[in-house]
């Protein structure tokens, strides 16, 4: 009986269980779903748009340009760079070093020049970091990993354990081992072979010489990582489809790249040269004259009366939005808002910049309830797409407010009734559709078919089965009739019964020759390190979501019969034979009951080999076959949803994930395109989004905040510039687009730090200016932004990510003292440019006496994911100091926008002054001359010294004991009673008063400073200079290591409540 098992949801990490959940249909309807939300059952009417969405992608385009051509998974000789070996091949791979760069100043030629030079950029970033990574090992192939480049992931070695038919495809079970990284790994925080990854194999005895296969990671599931040895699951492509369980393989991945995020698009791009491109006037032909979309100019009168009060609708009921609006008092927008709302209604391609604080996402709220207020029954869905799985569920919690009717596709919402919405949710509160003779029926009938043919050709390798069968050899032409009779003619003489059993012939012809075969992946030794995390959990599942989350198909993903692989036995011989001294013995012996024992062995082996060369043939015909049905499933499966979500007026989804669903969003002809994030978005994303219906394309971003990332650094620099994104391309072209002016985030004297990014267009809402709103920070005195100096030099970590070790105990310190005068853990975030940097400062909190119990309160995020969030109080940690004038990512205007814009009420900067000084040439940071012999720094006056601030010393006892102490009685109150609850910390904030400082106190506060340095035994490089921060050199190293990472409450009340009493109960007690 064939031995085939299915995986178990249990098998799956936490992190996939949406994905991998139940796969079955509910029967009855979802209580907490609406009947009216849903249509009564989905239609069994197929779309025609999406058959011929496939059909059309396979169609030649006269005239175009080899790049449409090339294949979904790279071919491997763009992995290789060798030579093309044919002439299909050689119009396929060029051997180009490097992409045309993009066009930033004017028109492209053509639809192809705009097109092909978005698809070579972003293929070749996509596939130069694995190109990379297979050349250092190829140089070197038996390195250990940590001596190759550090983005390098090196596996040997590597064997195929099984199969597994799955409804995404056919996918390669292998295990592989960790003894080139020598290292435990923490799977759930690793970037290692996520799901997506594109990974290249080579035999072991090739090492990418001359040979290696591509495939694509298509589950990492925890339970399996965490065997001995680890398995995951591999796509091939069909055509490179391996079997062999005893090949010895070395597997290689960049781990500084994601091909996932850039698939979907590629195929997207090369799809739009085979339909009509709307707008092209605008992105390629760059006309800056934007004009209404036609539907608008058609029916210009507009109900915008969701904008005001009941009382004054009907003025707002009927308005022709070309024209000018009906004046009114009783909305919530500002000028400026109200302004760029009337750009998203009336122009073909809106762009609307947000800085930071001006409500980008409630204007986009605003203009989609317009949109969905005035929607015809018939009209099609209104497409709400962004970068990040985020900030797409933050805008459907709000446009869920007002349409009940949206559904989420993709990705893995943590928003609990947004999950409602997804897809799969949607679909299943409906009675599965009866259609016996439809797309996705036939399709499942041929999937299974393929199943059963593969199945029943690698029977011989299946594990447990015994010797190869004499029968299944002559029928395969490895042995002739008279060789397999006479392997028959012996076992009649010998035994007193025919054996009828597979196998058995040739275990009586070997005899002690054959020998069972053990799974060749063994298991590592341990004793190894482990390895630093290398994502914030957060960022990890933002990447997985977009590759597992397929609604339906990867909720079932990998579910499946497996077919577990083995040669099962092999033989031995005294002999050492040659290949040709095999076939000569087989071609001149017809009775192989003749042969020597000796030669017997090496025979066995020698057709064994043979059989799977024949089978692997075969095998690969028929998984282009399973792959060609589940494609054709896919499409039935979709012809379902787009009757579903044609019912919808809303559908969110990220950029990757409308690539990826792009047949079937096209199949709704939507005509209305609004993205988020446009800005921090590769333009290619937004391309595809110009689907051929699309009339009306809104942008809302801020280009001068976040831009794209690109995976090779080289080309976000001149002359390639991938990293501008379409956003920022239109906007230096010229094109018509509007600025929000009016911020309700920060508090006046942070806002100006913005100034010379934003120059007065900038200004403050009255909110931010009212202290009830924006309370001073408990603690220090009435300054809310300070910058604290220092020269400590920066260090490099295993992955080459700065940190510095001095400037995070500092931090870490700063953040006790806040919290010891009542501001809230969760009200703090703490934000450094570096990985290396935010691992630190976690590793200080976790051993902290005072803060361990409150890390799942404080944020620690690294600049780059935290565009578009706020927190009460930031502290921003600069890192980078040394000799070389070098400060990385400091040098980066946007990346500075982000990271000065982020706090409400309070923001505190750590770093070498000096540095910025040398290096920096922004009107926010500059050097002035000196007074005297002293050195410093002025920051526009936006930063201000502390009438009583913490001490600056290079004493660690003075500071202990200053943040030992808590704050004075006479600058914040101590609170007396704690809770973990938010209306605790606001209760705090309301009854603590602040003292005013005296006229002088501040020049007190700095001379009383500036003393203690200039005293200290090793005077420092800097010194007090105006209004700057004060050079501190703080040692607080005694507040960690006492208590394990994670310790008792129990432990920490103890150690609370010794503070308490050492200090006289002059601060609160955070257990109180």
């Amino acid at each position: 009986m064939r031995r085939t098992k299915k995986r178990s949801d249990g098998e799956y990490d936490a992190h996939l269980t949406e994905r991998f959940g139940n796969a079955v249909a509910q029967q009855r309807r979802n209580p907490d779903v609406p009947d009216d939300d849903i249509p009564e059952s989905v239609s069994s009417k197929s779309n025609e748009d999406i058959r011929r969405y496939y059909e059309l992608s396979s169609k030649p385009v006269i005239g175009a340009g080899p790049w449409l051509e090339k294949p979904e998974i790279p071919h491997p000789n763009e992995i290789l760079r060798q030579g093309p070996t044919s002439a299909a091949i050689e119009t396929l791979i060029t051997t180009d070093e490097e992409p045309r760069p993009k066009k930033i100043d004017g028109p492209y030629e053509n639809t192809e020049d705009y097109l092909s030079t978005e698809y070579d950029l972003l293929r070749e970033d996509a596939l130069r970091p694995l190109r990379d990574a297979v050349a250092e090992v190829r140089k070197d192939p038996w390195k250990d990993e940590a001596q190759y480049e550090k983005s390098v992931g090196i596996y040997e070695p590597v064997y195929i354990t099984s199969l597994v038919f799955s409804p995404r495809g056919l996918a390669t079970r292998v295990a592989f081992s960790m003894s080139r990284v020598k290292k435990h790994i923490r799977w759930e925080q690793s970037k290692r072979l996520i799901t997506g990854t594109l990974v290249a194999m080579s035999p072991f005895n090739d090492a990418f010489q001359t040979t290696c296969i591509l495939a694509t990671v298509a589950a990492r599931p925890l339970s399996a990582l965490q065997q001995n040895p680890p398995e995951i699951d591999l796509f091939f492509p069909h055509y490179h489809q391996p079997i062999d369980p005893m090949q010895k393989w070395i597997m290689v991945e960049s781990r500084s790249s994601f091909f996932e995020a850039s698939r979907h698009t590629l195929m997207a791009l090369q799809q739009m040269m085979r339909e009509p491109f709307p707008l092209s006037e605008y992105l390629v032909d760059m006309k800056t004259k934007v004009v209404p979309p036609a539907y608008i100019h058609n029916n210009p009168y507009v109900d915008l009366s969701s904008l005001i009060s009941m009382e004054e609708a009907s003025s707002f009921q009927n308005v022709n939005v070309l024209e000018e609006w009906p004046a009114s008092d009783a909305t919530s927008l500002d000028t400026s808002q109200s302004r760029a709302l009337k750009r998203m209604l009336a122009k073909k391609v809106a762009i609307i910049q947000g800085p930071p604080g001006t409500g980008k996402t409630f204007v986009s709220v605003k203009a989609i309830q317009i949109l969905r207020d005035n929607m015809r029954k018939d009209d099609a869905p209104i497409i709400i797409t962004a970068q990040t799985n985020h900030a797409v569920d933050q805008i459907l919690r709000h446009t869920s407010t007002f349409e009940p009717n949206y559904v989420r596709l993709g990705g893995r919402s943590k928003d609990r009734e947004i999950k409602k919405r997804t897809l799969f949710e949607v679909r299943s509160t409906q009675p599965p559709a009866k259609r016996p003779h439809s797309q996705k029926t036939r399709a499942q009938g041929a999937m299974r078919r393929a199943q059963v043919t593969i199945q029943n050709l690698l029977a011989p390798l299946e594990m447990g089965k015994g010797p190869l069968d004499h029968r299944m050899l002559r029928q395969l032409g490895l042995l002739t009739k008279n060789q397999a009779e006479s392997l028959a003619t012996d076992s009649d003489s010998i035994l007193d019964t025919p054996s009828e059993s597979p196998g058995d012939l040739m275990h009586q012809w070997l005899g002690r020759a054959l020998t069972e075969c053990r799974r060749p992946a063994s298991p590592d030794d341990f004793g190894w390190e482990w390895e630093e995390e290398d994502l914030e959990i957060e960022q990890l599942q933002e990447l997985e979501a977009e590759a597992t989350a397929q609604d339906d198909d990867d909720i079932e993903a990998l579910k499946g019969e497996v077919l577990m692989i083995s040669d099962n036995y092999r033989a031995k011989g005294s002999k050492i034979l040659k290949e040709d001294e095999i076939k000569d013995i087989l071609d001149d012996t017809s009775d192989l009951t003749t042969v020597d024992f000796a030669s017997r062995g090496p025979i066995y082996n020698h057709l064994l080999r043979e059989m799977k060369k024949l089978l692997l043939k075969d095998v690969r015909k028929v998984a282009e076959a399973y792959h060609e049905a589940v494609q054709q499933r896919r499409v039935g499966l979709w012809e379902e949803d787009v009757n579903l979500l044609s019912r919808q007026r809303i559908i969110g989804m990220t950029t990757t994930g409308l690539s990826k669903y792009r047949a079937m969003i096209s199949a709704l002809r939507p005509r209305v395109v609004l993205v988020e994030e446009a800005a921090e978005t590769m333009e290619a994303p937004v391309t595809v989004a110009c689907l051929p219906t699309v009339e009306h394309l809104i942008l809302v971003g801020d280009h001068q905040q976040l831009r794209p990332h690109t995976q090779v650094r080289k080309f976000e620099n001149a002359p390639f510039h991938l990293n501008l994104s379409m956003f920022e391309r239109l906007v230096l072209n010229g094109i018509e687009y509007d600025q929000l002016a009016r911020q309700r985030r920060m508090i006046p004297e942070i806002r100006r730090l913005l100034r010379p990014i934003y120059s007065d267009t900038l200004k403050d809402h009255a909110s931010v200016e009212d202290p009830n709103n924006r309370p001073p920070v408990l603690g220090m005195g009435g300054v809310n932004s300070y910058y604290f100096v220092h020269d400590w030099k920066e260090e490099r970590d295993a992955y080459s990510s700065c940190y510095n070790d001095p400037e995070a105990k500092f931090l870490v310190g700063f953040v006790d003292y806040l919290v010891l005068n009542g501001e809230d853990p969760a009200g703090i975030t703490i934000l450094t440019f570096y990985n290396g940097q935010r691992k630190r400062i976690l590793q200080l909190l976790r051993l902290h006496k005072n803060l361990c119990l409150h890390i799942h309160l404080i944020k620690v995020v690294t600049v780059d994911s935290y565009q578009g969030e706020e927190n009460d109080i930031v502290l921003l940690s600069l890192v980078r100091s040394n000799k070389k004038h070098s400060i990385g990512f400091l040098s980066n205007e946007n990346r500075a926008c982000v990271a000065l814009s982020r706090a409400k009420r309070g923001f505190y900067l750590f770093g070498d002054a000096e540095l910025l000084a040398c290096v920096i040439r922004s009107t926010t940071i500059r050097s002035r001359a000196p007074p005297s012999n002293s050195r410093g720094l002025l920051l526009d006056s936006a930063f201000q010294t502390p009438a009583n601030p913490p001490p600056q010393s290079q004493s660690p006892d003075k500071w202990q004991a200053f943040v030992n102490g808590g704050a004075k009685e006479d600058d914040a109150r101590p609170l007396q009673k704690r809770g973990d609850e938010n209306g605790a910390w606001e209760e705090q904030r309301r009854n603590n008063t602040t003292r005013t400082p005296a006229p002088n106190a501040a020049d007190a506060g700095r001379s009383a400073a500036s003393k203690l340095i200039e005293t200290s035994p090793q005077k420092p490089a800097l010194s007090v200079s105006g209004n700057t921060g004060l050079l501190v050199d703080l040692d607080i190293s005694n507040t960690y290591g006492a208590y394990p990472q994670q310790p008792s409450r129990a432990s920490y009340a103890s150690a609370a409540e010794s503070r308490k009493t050492s200090h006289g109960g002059s601060h609160f007690s955070l257990l109180d």
